[in-house]
């Protein structure tokens, strides 16, 4: 099959990418290659593949129309796993403008160029930040996601709509995944395993919200990827589909993990937190068990440890 990944070189892109080439699969991969965070690392996620000839990298902005359209008819894929964006809820806050035309902009014309060449299936990462604030534990793709609290989510809720337009007026299959929390190697330097990891190390101190007072629903990357992939061979017409593990941690157990795996002790500013942040992520995922055969396999201390081990290796050996 042929694939195209948008965000191909950022972490969960460059994971998706290595598990398609894996199984013979050939991947059209994009990616712009901004400095949101070090070009260099996202090179280096994309370096190993480089020589396959299956793979094929495009550096393009898809909020650019013409570029996305030279690249899809140019390769006609056969499903779209449309990763790519400007993540980071916070970032969100001050920079409205950015993700408006990156992710919601950028987002019509990947779709919009799948349809044309006639893409069979549509994998869309959304975000369990959708939710917004809810008393309706745990999160079910049923419940409203009418009030984002920030503008990632938003834009997130934005291309989930305009899926569905898409499936309504050119038979497109679209399925939203919305992704929970996701780390493990290759995360992304403003994520908090990555945040947390790094204060630990250097002994500065840990910006923790309520005092640890909230809850976060971590999801290993393999077994996101498994969920995309099998969203990808799984046609479903229109899907909105939770990836999680499903079981929530506190923040002040989770920083404990990570003491324990570095070694190093925990220097806590505690603050409050920002009107932007829920208070728990927590996915009902048997929508994902029922149509994807999806069933994560990584707890948070194990999911950690192999984080850990691949910061020794690829962060702390080239600072």
């Amino acid at each position: 099959m042929k694939i195209l990944v948008t965000g191909g070189a950022g972490f969960i892109g460059s994971s998706l990418t290595e598990a398609l080439l894996n199984r013979g699969d050939t991947v059209i991969a994009i990616d712009n290659f901004n400095d949101y965070y070090s070009p260099a690392r996202k090179r280096a996620n994309v370096a190993p593949f480089l020589n396959n000839p299956r793979y094929h990298l495009h550096e393009i902005d898809f909020s650019e129309r013409e570029p996305v359209d030279a690249v899809f008819a140019e390769h006609q894929p056969d499903a779209v796993a449309h990763l790519g964006a400007m993540g980071s809820v916070r970032y969100s806050v001050k920079h409205p403008h950015l993700y408006a035309r990156v992710n919601i902009v950028g987002s019509v014309n990947v779709l919009d160029a799948a349809q044309r060449v006639g893409v069979q299936n549509f994998v869309f990462a959304s975000t369990s930040s959708i939710y917004g604030q809810t008393d309706q534990i745990p999160f079910v793709e049923t419940q409203t996601t009418d009030y984002p609290l920030a503008p990632y989510p938003a834009s997130k809720k934005a291309v989930e709509v305009m899926g569905h337009a898409y499936h309504n007026m050119h038979g497109l299959n679209f399925t939203a995944l919305r992704f929970f929390n996701v780390y493990g190697p290759k995360g992304r330097p403003d994520m908090m395993p990555y945040i947390v990891t790094e204060k630990l190390v250097r002994h500065e101190p840990i910006t923790l919200f309520d005092n640890g007072r909230m809850r976060r629903d971590w999801t290993f990357i393999a077994d996101i990827i498994s969920g995309v992939v099998a969203a990808i061979d799984r046609p479903l017409g229109y899907e909105q589909i939770n990836l999680g593990r499903g079981e929530p941690v506190w923040m002040t157990d989770f920083i404990e993990i990570l003491e324990k795996i570095t070694g190093e002790k925990a220097i806590i500013n505690a603050v409050p937190a920002p009107a932007s942040e829920p208070k728990v992520t927590f996915a009902n995922v048997e929508k994902a068990r029922r149509l994807l055969g999806y069933n994560p396999q990584t707890s948070v201390a194990d999911g950690l440890a192999q984080f850990w081990e691949w910061y020794r290796q690829n962060v702390m050996r080239d600072a």
